[in-house]
Parts: C-alpha cells; sequence; structure tokens
C-alpha cells in the first residue's frame, strides 16, 4: 500500500508541478538571474549574450529545483498516507510486530 501511494503521490505532484510551479520556478529563476546579472555586468543591463544565458540558465535551475520539490514532496506525502492506510487497515502498528518476532 505504501507504495501505491508513493505512485499516486509522485503523479500528484507531478500535475501540480505543471499547474502551480512551472511558472513560479521561472519567474523566481529568472529574477535571481537578474539579480546575478546585475551584480556581475553592472545595473542597467545591456543585450548583450552573457547576461542572457546567465538569467536563461538560472530560469532553468529554477525549474528544476521547484520540479523536483514538487514531485519528491508528493512522493513523500503520499507514501507517509499510504503507510498510515495500511496501519489503520491492519490494526498493528511494525513495533508490535517486532515484539511479537522477538517473543
Amino acid at each position: 500500500m505504501a507504495k501505491r501511494g508513493l505512485y499516486i503521490g509522485a503523479g500528484v505532484g507531478l500535475a501540480s508541478f505543471a499547474l502551480l510551479g512551472l511558472l513560479t520556478g521561472s519567474f523566481i529563476g529568472g529574477v535571481i538571474g537578474l539579480n546575478i546579472a546585475g551584480l556581475v555586468f553592472g545595473a542597467p543591463l545591456g543585450s548583450s549574450l552573457m547576461p542572457r544565458l546567465i538569467v536563461g540558465a538560472s530560469m532553468i535551475l529554477g525549474i528544476c529545483v521547484t520540479g523536483i520539490a514538487f514531485v519528491a514532496g508528493g512522493s513523500i506525502l503520499g507514501w507517509l498516507a499510504g503507510d498510515v492506510i495500511r496501519a489503520i487497515a491492519y490494526g498493528k502498528t511494525e513495533a508490535e510486530d517486532l515484539a511479537k518476532q522477538s517473543k
């Protein structure tokens, strides 16, 4: 049951990333890239190649970090929910199982 919850949580995390996190990660990464490029090349950025590359790379990095956070968070929550459902359905905990095995 925990494995099924993990897969469902990963799917929900991926869907929520597509709906909520893609644009947000791009915006946050772009702002960070603009700040970095502004510090390196001066405040009024020109239209040269290097500031554009810095902003583009930071946007892609922001999207990747946001995607990892959404999918990993959804997977962890799904796994925990599946484990709780399994524990409730069987009425046991692993501590009780270990106590019975040790006797």
